[in-house]
């Protein structure tokens, strides 16, 4: 099952966290969620949610 762990506010964000996790050997999945909002939720298999969660944190606080 996919989860979410981030909505980012523009398609830019979004892409550039997937790339990110993506690089960390991750499997993720961007999804629109809002056109109208121009939001994007990224997602995650649920088994791999704690450690994507700690890498996560380091890229949103660089």
């Amino acid at each position: 099952m996919w989860t979410v762990i981030y909505i980012a506010p523009t398609a830019k964000i979004a892409e550039r966290i997937k790339q990110k996790l993506t690089e960390e050997g991750f499997l993720v999945q961007v999804r629109g969620i809002s056109l109208s909002k121009n939001q994007f939720e990224i997602v995650v298999p649920e088994g791999e949610l704690e450690e994507v969660q700690e890498v996560l944190n380091s890229i949103l606080h660089r």
